[in-house]
């Protein structure tokens, strides 16, 4: 599962969508407060429901980019090991993606987590768009020792 982002947390844990803003993000507390299932192979339950304190922390204080993005950590982690919570969290996920669309129209794109290159299309609401670009080829790099391999003596 991919990470949920750290905006949609820090928005529903703030209040965006009003009440229903409000039931959403109770969902979620009672998700990761469910008990935490076996693994697959009969292992042993933690001790504490991962993403339990993350959510709290967050909670505290709703607008910290940090907090929303441990509670996304811990969250996609137990997601990898407790397959029903998986399912939960992606049905939880798809109804606060379509809430937090719907209040106020805004969105927020990010782009994170190492060099990209190429062309980038952000925004919200696309349907029956198509675009073609070529690949990109990265740079070469400059001659060494400055001189300019066509020019002659």
């Amino acid at each position: 599962m991919d990470p949920i982002s750290a905006g949609l947390l820090t928005a529903l844990a703030g209040g965006a969508g009003g009440e229903l803003g409000r039931q959403v993000w109770a969902g979620l507390g009672a998700l990761v407060r469910r008990p935490f299932q076996r693994d697959a192979d009969g292992g042993q339950r933690p001790a504490t429901r991962p993403g339990e304190a993350e959510l709290a922390r967050l909670e505290e204080r709703p607008a910290d980019p940090m907090r929303a993005q441990a509670l996304s950590a811990a969250l996609t982690m137990r997601s990898a090991a407790d397959m029903d919570f998986h399912a939960r969290l992606q049905q939880w996920l798809t109804q606060a993606t379509a809430l937090v669309h719907s209040v106020d129209g805004e969105t927020c794109n990010e782009i994170s987590g190492g060099t990209f290159h190429g062309p980038v299309l952000q925004g919200r609401d696309f349907s029956g768009v198509s675009f073609t670009t070529r690949a990109q080829t990265a740079p070469s790099p400059e001659p060494r020792g400055g001189a300019d391999p066509g020019q002659r003596d």
